[in-house]
């Protein structure tokens, strides 16, 4: 043999890892997407989980519910005494929820309600529905964003807190060049939000952006 083996190991530079992610396995697309949304979720959950311990939340309500992660580090966070109801439309993505629910202890205090989220929100606001949500995070499509934080405004009680994920939408946000509906969408939620003399608001740089926002006291709230 000419050549010697080389004794060390090779490092993983950043494009080197991209050239590996590429050709190096087969991942099918839900994977990919599972991989990247837990990768991106890790520290924003964790960030989440401790602000709903530090406020003690007991009734947490989440728009999409995708793979789980988020509502399971909740439930994990507050316990066996909260309850916690998530939407989402789409059971093939939430099946895997489930599983990941059941394998963690949690889900019997995890109520999944398939079906679009604005009609599931809109059956909470029903007369004599339930009571109000401590927290309520909103992770899901962007174009029905403030129809979505005008619900949850009316879900959460006063003192409470409504999360918005993706509020910086990597960037695309301050592009003045990018006008995609979503895009358009998630400016126009940024805009309601900071000129909404009804919440304290702040727009924290974790994740993709996180909004948070605490409803003041105000009226047509479910308490």
């Amino acid at each position: 043999m000419s050549e010697q083996m080389t004794p060390r190991t090779l490092s993983l530079t950043d494009p080197l890892h991209e050239y590996l992610r590429q050709v190096g396995f087969r991942e099918p697309e839900l994977l990919q997407k599972l991989r990247e949304e837990t990768l991106r979720l890790l520290a924003q959950g964790q960030f989440m989980a401790l602000i709903a311990r530090l406020t003690g939340v007991q009734r947490y309500l989440e728009v999409r519910t995708f793979t789980g992660y988020s509502a399971l580090t909740i439930a994990l966070a507050l316990g066996p005494s909260s309850t916690i109801i998530t939407c989402d439309i789409d059971p093939d993505t939430t099946r895997i929820a489930q599983r990941y629910w059941r394998e963690a202890g949690a889900a019997d205090r995890i109520e999944l309600r398939l079906g679009p989220a604005l009609s599931t929100l809109d059956g909470m606001l029903a007369p004599a529905k339930g009571d109000a949500f401590d927290m309520a995070f909103i992770d899901a499509d962007k174009e029905n964003l403030l129809a979505y934080y005008e619900r949850c405004m009316k879900l959460v009680r006063p003192g409470g807190l409504i999360l918005v994920d993706n509020t910086l939408w990597e960037g695309s946000v301050a592009d003045s060049s990018d006008h995609a509906p979503a895009t358009e969408a998630i400016r126009a939620l940024n805009l309601a939000v900071h000129g909404d003399p009804r919440v304290d608001m702040v727009l924290i740089p974790i994740g993709d952006g996180l909004t948070i926002a605490r409803p003041r006291q105000h009226s047509n709230l479910l308490c």
